[in-house]
């Protein structure tokens, strides 16, 4: 029997991550089943169940590979030596969830929302998302510990306050650019440049 490679295992798992996306995508979580997303891969149920044991998992590992991106993003921001403004991360983390909006597989914002609805109802998607969502907090929460370094940001106020901040205006900017569609990078830029008067 052929050993099955390591490249062949991940490229596997990326097959069945990107057909839980598409069936979330088009038919919302709560509409989405395991049968949904194996018929989605053209795989056996065998094969997708042997990588995730549930839709949760799927979708904890939608968020794992969007937020994988991100921790990259921050790497970048905090190696730079310039002094790191809030509004300076905000921005670019802004930009960059519009870029991972726009790759190819859809748009992995409206399966975020769809994610946080199910959240107050069922806890194994709460747990997931929980634990992605404080892994992007503690992003912010280095970020404001730089910018207090840099002078940019009060050092009397706990950085994980201003993480908090920073963190809702994500959501928030997610929220409008789904819902209300009139949102955009350089719309949210100019408003939180009038507010953060940087």
């Amino acid at each position: 029997m052929p050993k099955v490679t390591e490249e062949h295992r991940l490229a596997r798992r990326a097959q069945i991550v990107a057909a839980g996306r598409a069936c979330v995508i088009e038919q919302g979580f709560h509409k989405t089943t395991m049968a949904d997303v194996i018929r989605e891969s053209g795989l056996s149920a065998g094969a997708v169940y042997g990588y995730f044991k549930s839709k949760e998992e799927i979708v904890g590992a939608i968020a794992e590979d969007a937020l994988g991106t991100i921790h990259q993003l921050f790497d970048k921001l905090l190696a730079t030596e310039e002094p790191l403004t809030p509004l300076a991360a905000l921005e670019a983390t802004i930009e960059h969830v519009v870029e991972i909006a726009q790759a190819p597989g859809g748009d992995v914002t409206r399966v975020a929302v769809q994610a946080w609805a199910e959240a107050l109802r069922n806890d194994s998607i709460r747990d997931v998302a929980r634990g992605k969502y404080c892994q992007l907090r503690d992003h912010f929460v280095d970020i404001a510990r730089r910018a207090q370094a840099d002078g940019t940001v009060d050092p009397d106020v706990p950085a994980e306050y201003v993480a908090q901040v920073m963190f809702g205006m994500v959501p928030g900017f997610v929220l409008q650019r789904l819902m209300i569609g009139d949102v955009s990078p350089a719309t949210y830029r100019a408003g939180l440049r009038a507010l953060l008067r940087d």
